[in-house]
């Protein structure tokens, strides 16, 4: 019997993979294993001392973390109890939690240390506080305690159309709004999604990408139903040294790290002798040639295999290696992952599965596959969701996974869901014959210029941030007569590029740099249509930040945020 409810999928998890090594946690520079076991008993733990403070079946319980195995053990204990599980951003300022935590009315929240524990302290008149690793608050252990021996920390009635969890999302304009996501939707879209994804018992995983967004959520979950190992980052800056001591099989991220990684690849390329160099070239060349059988799911002939084994080698493995060099899989998800980056990690020999979805659809609704991969695509729609295209070019979703709507806010859930089930997702994209996905721009970013043209300003950006010297981009278009953008410097590259020492406004200034950006905006241009391409430009000195509400906790650009910081920039460039 299929599981119904997210405690189902922890149950049966329980009874799979490895029993001694199912967590691992990084503790004095050493990593070390949670036996299920343990793991089991502390849920449990949890559930029995909500149980005693109170916390009663459909109440809220916030979790303000990055992740951690306590994480995963409080979220387990939370829906245990028939409580709602409230994920926080780790990130988010002070009065951001504090709106949350008051429109969603949470009864008691679990603080990962000092740090986050000081964003809601003033709310503790009102708010049971649990601290894991700090010392204010009611301490973790303390909290265990109460739970021990109680005969109240077992799945009491769960049902799978009750309310598992409330995901602000982000949102890249105004307040944050609360999903309302049910058992049913989450544990539907887990299994619809191990179907074709490539999650197997014994696979080892690094998780990095914030458990507060439902991306990495449901994909932990998945994992841990599959008897998979997860292994959690100590901190997002410390990622790729984590990668590569937990050598993981299976990896998810944003696009942003594809980027990244490309980028120093292709930094390290560059300062390579020129025979280094003719030798990256061609075992680009060949796995490209042969990334395209993989594609198909073909076996490649044997001079091309012969040759790829040759590039491995020489090239590739290194590559290899830096992610732990047991990779199977590549997961993306978030946003649209660029086709050149796609290609090019297809190419030193990876296999890069991107998805499609939103925090209202649990999150997954469409995927890659082996045997089903298109670039430039997000896949096909998972088994039991379907996808069809509004006469605005919409994308519009329906399925077990598509939540119940926004918590208090019935005229925005109107807005988006129909009386028959279709959710309005926001973004544009369109359905080739084969049933594949393309996303093209965010419905409301859409841009027109004052001679009535209309330009998606992701796919122009994401061109741009390709190159190494570009950080971040924002094309400005809305009612204006051409497109223009700003740009964040990769100072880091500036300075090795042209072997400068300047920092900040002065690296800016020098003589050396705008004609380089000019030179970069030149060649990008050459592939956009003429409406398309930006004509001015201006370079920032700093990244956009989360603090100053210019981008959301999953990275995403507050376009009109943005605009408004910058109107005099902007203005400059149409009035010179």
């Amino acid at each position: 019997m299929e599981p119904k409810t997210l405690c189902d999928i922890f149950s049966r998890g329980c009874e799979r993979g490895r029993p001694d090594d199912r967590f691992r946690t990084k503790i004095s520079g050493e990593w070390r294993s949670v036996p299920v076991a343990r793991f089991q008993e502390d849920v449990r733990r949890v559930a029995g001392a909500l149980h005693s403070l109170g916390v009663a079946r459909g109440d809220r319980v916030a979790l303000l973390c990055y992740n951690r195995v306590e994480w995963a053990v409080a979220d387990y204990g939370i829906l245990t109890a028939g409580a709602v599980t409230v994920p926080l951003y780790s990130t988010l300022p002070s009065n951001q939690c504090a709106y949350i935590l008051k429109d969603c009315g949470a009864k008691l929240i679990i603080v990962e240390d000092e740090e986050q524990y000081r964003k809601v302290a003033h709310l503790e008149e009102t708010l049971s506080v649990i601290n894991i690793s700090g010392t204010s608050g009611e301490s973790w252990s303390d909290f265990l305690a109460r739970g021990e021996g109680r005969t109240d920390g077992e799945p009491d009635g769960v049902s799978e159309e009750d309310l598992a969890t409330l995901v602000y999302t982000s949102g890249t304009t105004g307040q944050p709004k609360g999903v309302m996501l049910t058992h049913r939707n989450l544990t539907s879209n887990i299994l619809a999604s191990q179907a074709v994804m490539e999650m197997v018992e014994g696979d080892v995983a690094l998780s990095f990408l914030p458990l507060s967004h439902i991306f990495e959520r449901t994909l932990d979950y998945g994992l841990f139903y599959q008897g998979a190992t997860i292994a959690y980052a100590e901190h997002i800056d410390k990622v790729a040294e984590n990668v590569a001591e937990v050598r993981p099989t299976i990896l998810a991220a944003v696009p942003r790290f594809y980027e990244k990684v490309h980028a120093r690849i292709q930094e390290s390329v560059a300062a390579m002798p020129d025979r280094r160099k003719k030798i990256f070239r061609w075992a680009l060349r060949v796995g490209r040639e042969e990334a395209e059988y993989r594609i198909r799911d073909e076996k490649p002939p044997f001079g091309l295999r012969l040759k790829t084994a040759l590039a491995h080698r020489l090239v590739f493995r290194k590559i290899h290696a830096r992610v732990g060099g047991n990779i199977r899989a590549f997961l993306s998800g978030g946003a649209p992952l660029s086709r050149e980056i796609a290609e090019f990690f297809f190419s030193v020999g990876f296999i890069v599965l991107e998805g499609y979805g939103l925090s209202e659809t649990s999150p997954v609704l469409t995927v890659n596959r082996r045997g089903a991969i298109r670039l430039g695509t997000v896949g096909k729609p998972i088994p039991g969701v379907e996808i069809r295209i509004a006469e605005d070019g919409e994308i519009l979703a329906k399925g077990p996974n598509i939540m119940r709507g926004y918590y208090r806010m019935e005229e925005a859930t109107r807005e988006v869901l129909t009386d028959d089930g279709w959710f309005h997702t926001g973004d544009i994209g369109k359905l080739d014959a084969d049933g594949f996905l393309t996303i093209t721009d965010r419905k409301k970013d859409l841009a027109k210029t004052s001679g009535g043209k209309y330009i998606a300003p992701q796919p122009i950006e994401n061109r741009l941030k390709l190159h190494p010297a570009i950080v971040n981009a924002v094309i400005v278009a809305d009612r204006r007569n051409f497109p223009s953008a700003l740009l964040v410097p990769d100072f880091d590259y500036l300075r090795s590029e042209l072997g400068l020492e300047e920092e900040g406004d002065a690296l800016l200034a020098n003589p050396l740099v705008l004609p380089l950006y000019e030179r970069i905006l030149a060649g990008i241009n050459e592939g956009l249509a003429p409406h398309e391409r930006p004509k001015k430009f201006r370079l920032l000195s700093r990244d956009f930040e989360l603090a100053d509400g210019e981008i959301t906790p999953t990275m995403k650009v507050r376009r009109r945020v943005i605009e408004k910081r910058y109107r005099e920039t902007i203005e400059e460039m149409y009035t010179d």
